[in-house]
């Protein structure tokens, strides 16, 4: 008796309906810089025009946020979080996202599912400026339990060899300016399960502290800041970018500091979103604890010179972003919270 691929559980029919549902999502990302179309084996960008060009890529996934999109049965904003837990990342650096890869595996494919999904992916690359050329959907049957699916990018972009930003030139006195997140972003989420739990019922039942459900609050998507940025250093001499992903303040600010450069952080520059004070409040951890694991409401910061502060502040406004000045660089190491 002969046995199909199919009959085994991967059904390349479905693979075809899908690549045809998502074709519209994907041209609508395409920038100048595209040759070729979607189905060839590589994707094809042509470099813009810079006297120095250097290439700078992130790779990343949205972690367990993806089960609450799957309890939820919600996938149309999972794949902004993809595109921006890349796109932010190399925007740190000074780049200018050019083009994102995704990658989608599922146990048995739903093409409606995977189209939804990639939808998401596009919006996030339309947010970003970067053009969707490529990627590949895996259906990995006995893999996954029945719905699950994981999904994950890549992203490539180019600066300028010498308006790279590394953070060398971070002096003690220099000062930080946080960047206001749209939430929990896409980190520290399986202790956000334990936290508010699986419970459908619950998670779409109105929190009067949350001022919303709780689902709508956790799978509101990670902001995408890198217009932002990229209009900011036109503007003004910014010195170092951290993007707060996983590690919170404690580990990720540091990144961007010279040896011998630390800074403290004041926690009372801005108010806490409601959701991370509940979450601590049923943790009963500590803040350093907090701020070593989420964004705290904070999801980017900028380094600047104090005289380049108001500036800084005024441009970030004008493309439409809430910031406050969170702390100041000192000698030493680490971050102080106070």
């Amino acid at each position: 008796m002969a046995i199909s691929y199919k009959d085994s559980g991967v059904d390349v029919e479905r693979g075809y309906e899908a690549v045809r549902l998502m074709k519209e999502h994907v041209k609508s990302t395409y920038t100048a810089g595209v040759l070729g179309d979607l189905g060839s084996f590589g994707g094809f960008f042509e470099m813009p025009k810079i006297k120095h060009p250097v290439l700078v890529a992130g790779t990343d996934g949205v972690g367990t946020k993806l089960k609450y999109a799957i309890i939820a049965d919600k996938h149309d904003t999972i794949g902004i979080d993809a595109v921006a837990m890349c796109v932010n990342d190399i925007v740190c650096q000074g780049a200018k996202p050019l083009f994102f890869l995704d990658y989608f595996a599922t146990g048995s494919l739903s093409p409606e599912k995977v189209a939804t999904v990639v939808s998401g992916i596009a919006k996030g690359c339309k947010q970003a400026g970067a053009a969707l050329i490529g990627g590949e959907t895996a259906e990995m049957p006995g893999f996954y339990p029945a719905g699950d699916y994981d999904i994950a990018g890549f992203a490539v972009g180019v600066v300028d060899r010498k308006k790279i930003i590394n953070g060398s030139d971070i002096k003690k006195g220099d000062v930080l300016i946080g960047l206001k997140s749209s939430g929990v972003h896409s980190n520290g989420y399986s202790l956000v399960r334990k936290l508010f739990g699986e419970d459908i019922e619950k998670l779409k039942t109105y929190d009067e502290q949350l001022g919303s459900t709780p689902i709508n609050v956790l799978l509101e998507p990670t902001r995408i800041y890198v217009n932002s940025i990229l209009a900011l250093i036109e503007k003004v001499k910014v010195k170092g970018i951290a993007h707060i992903t996983g590690g919170g303040f404690i580990e990720n600010i540091p990144r961007i500091f010279p040896v011998g450069i630390g800074c403290e952080i004041n926690v009372s520059s801005y108010e806490v979103p409601a959701v991370f004070k509940i979450m601590q409040e049923r943790a009963g951890i500590s803040d350093e604890q907090m701020y070593n694991t989420f964004n705290m409401g904070i999801g980017m910061v900028v380094c600047v010179r104090e005289a380049d502060v108001d500036a800084a502040m005024k441009q970030l406004e004008y493309t439409g972003e809430e910031c406050v000045v969170i702390g100041r660089t000192v000698k030493g190491s680490g971050v102080k919270l106070i």
